[in-house]
């Protein structure tokens, strides 16, 4: 693996942080104020103005749909090349989306790039990578353990012309946003298919066909995450074109692993730029704060942890790094124990870290440093696209392959 990044993606980097910089940190708080007005107007689930303003900015600067490697409507960039990038847009809660760089739209449209016909690309790809509409992907279940995504109990059973669905998915991010236009839905087309893998499909899902129904916003740790978010969704007899399908029945887990291996990835590299600006946070609060005497930085206690966050920020970001390029040249079905390594190894690294800066800042528990909101998406993120035991359970059974 090479090291050094090229020109190309060293001028990317620069580019970025500096927009970052000039555009994005300044009006973080103008963001969440105007999130804040509309709840106080009674409806926080409505796009801010200064979001919108700053993807114009955004897409006329050149700085959009910088992921989809190997895609002729991206950046051209491979997950190596990608990752630094992302590293940079996930210093900021709301950088992502700035960029159309933001999940689950990232996934979304990777899997409609990759799985879908031209009809589907027609309809749907093209205005998520203009970023006229988002989108939102349905998975999860509440009455089962979907850990086990052989546990999914929804249905999408065939009639005639079309496919009717009818399940109740959870977490399924973005389904509250009102630019939120179509899911993508799991479901069994053949429970009782011998093979466990062969049994669901992925299917397109617009959210404006009858029978589906936002039932609830899901809070993470009392965020609500306005006006994104996740939510409980009900599908009852929803009924949808049997052109929707992606790729056929029986090939729902063949695009799950295409899909999450990019969006695990994505996850990880958007933590450590986490990290990386609690960890500068931590630093800069504890050089200017006096405690027995001396700034707080002194401290021997300060010193260990700001040590050891500079090594577990590093360390997490070479694991991401060689997952990455383990996927450019093997593929995800190749890379699968570099990209469970990752996924276990970044979160928590990043909520250890983002735990340390707020004990630092003594009431980093507010909403005053914004590390209260860092710590609930890390520690989300140890659960979203498969738990740590999961994945702990696959890197062990790889390792126990060698010796059996």
């Amino acid at each position: 693996m090479e090291f050094a990044y090229s020109e190309k993606v060293q001028s990317l980097q620069a580019r970025l942080s500096a927009f970052v910089a000039e555009h994005v940190y300044p009006n973080e708080e103008k963001f969440f104020a105007e999130v804040e007005e509309n709840r106080r107007k009674g409806n926080p689930w409505v796009a801010t103005q200064i979001m919108e303003v700053l993807k114009r900015q955004a897409r006329a600067a050149g700085l959009w749909n910088l992921f989809l490697p190997e895609s002729a409507h991206g950046a051209g960039l491979t997950n190596l090349e990608y990752a630094p990038l992302c590293e940079i847009m996930g210093r900021s809660h709301i950088s992502p989306e700035v960029f159309n760089c933001s999940a689950p739209d990232t996934g979304n449209m990777e899997t409609i790039e990759r799985y879908g016909n031209e009809e589907q690309k027609k309809e749907w790809l093209v205005p998520l990578l203009e970023g006229k509409i988002r989108s939102g992907f349905a998975m999860t279940e509440p009455g089962v353990a979907s850990s086990d995504a052989t546990n999914i109990q929804a249905r999408i059973v065939r009639d005639g012309d079309h496919y009717v669905i009818n399940g109740r998915k959870w977490w399924t991010s973005g389904a509250n946003d009102p630019r939120c236009k179509i899911l993508i839905f799991m479901g069994k087309t053949d429970p009782d298919n011998a093979d466990r893998y062969r049994q669901q499909s992925m299917i397109l899902v617009p959210m404006d066909t009858p029978g589906v129904t936002v039932l609830r916003h899901l809070p993470v740790f009392g965020y609500d995450d306005a006006p994104h978010g996740h939510a409980e969704v009900m599908f009852q007899d929803v009924r949808v074109p049997a052109s929707n399908i992606l790729l056929g029945e029986g090939r729902g887990f063949e695009i799950a692993q295409g899909r999450l291996g990019p969006g695990r990835i994505h996850h990880c590299m958007r933590l450590i730029g986490l990290a990386e600006r609690a960890l500068e946070k931590m630093c800069r609060r504890t050089l200017k704060r006096i405690a027995f005497g001396k700034p707080v930085a002194q401290q021997g206690v300060t010193l260990e942890r700001v040590a050891d966050a500079r090594i577990m920020i590093d360390q997490a970001r070479l694991l991401t790094l060689n997952a990455a390029y383990m996927m450019d040249t093997v593929g995800n079905k190749g890379a699968k124990r570099e990209i469970a390594m990752i996924k276990v190894a970044a979160p928590n690294m990043a909520c250890q870290v983002i735990d340390w800066a707020i004990q630092a800042h003594g009431g980093g528990v507010s909403e005053d440093f914004g590390l209260a909101y860092s710590y609930s998406l890390a520690r989300y993120l140890r659960l979203a696209d498969g738990p740590d035991e999961v994945h702990r359970n696959q890197i062990g059974k790889l390792e126990l392959g060698k010796y059996a």
